[in-house]
């Protein structure tokens, strides 16, 4: 029997995407956004949502840019701060020793040690409640070689961060389960 727990954020595992913006006076800043995923196949878009009090906000929609960060396993400690202190004053990638990286394509930075980026253009923003939804267009992905295999990202060797909203606890990726549309056609029956 299930139990009800009523309304609340239960879609898991959610996103730990770092996103970065650069702040009015063109200082590179990054926060930690756990509520995002892909909105469009084509184009290619991704959304993430933000509270409208976070110094990302703004800087998002001056800028009408931002990259997606994907932090491995082994810079959740940063990955974490990010989310914890506020770029409105304070340095973030100097604190933590990480390095801002220009986007060649897009007005904002990425962080140059995680193996993943995705570097958008804002398509669309909207207020939400206590987010506002901001859509981002792909316009281009960077990742680390030691991420890929046979050209393609290798879920195991990218290590991404995954967190859970009710334990507020971050989790590594587990093991193959099986391959995606193969699993089912044990049930596909041919017509």
């Amino acid at each position: 029997m299930k139990k009800s727990l009523g309304p609340r954020i239960a879609a898991y595992p959610t996103p730990v995407w770092v996103i970065g913006s650069y702040d009015s006076q063109g200082k590179p800043n990054a926060m930690t956004a756990a509520w995002g995923g892909v909105c469009c196949s084509e184009p290619p878009c991704i959304q993430v949502s933000v509270r409208p009090s976070r110094h990302t906000y703004t800087s998002v929609l001056a800028r009408k840019a931002f990259t997606v960060s994907i932090p491995d396993a082994g810079h959740a400690a940063e990955a974490d701060y990010f989310g914890i202190a506020s770029g409105q004053n304070t340095d973030k990638f100097a604190r933590t020793g990480l390095t801002p990286v220009r986007s060649e394509i897009v007005d904002a930075p990425y962080v140059g040690e995680f193996p993943l980026v995705i570097e958008c253009r804002l398509l669309h923003s909207m207020e939400l409640g206590a987010h506002a939804i901001f859509v981002g267009e792909i316009m281009g992905t960077l990742a680390d070689e030691e991420a890929l295999t046979d050209g393609k990202l290798d879920m195991a060797k990218l290590s991404p961060l995954l967190y859970s909203v009710d334990q507020r606890s971050y989790f590594g990726v587990g093991q193959v389960v099986g391959k995606a549309y193969s699993l089912g056609l044990k049930y596909h029956k041919q017509d």
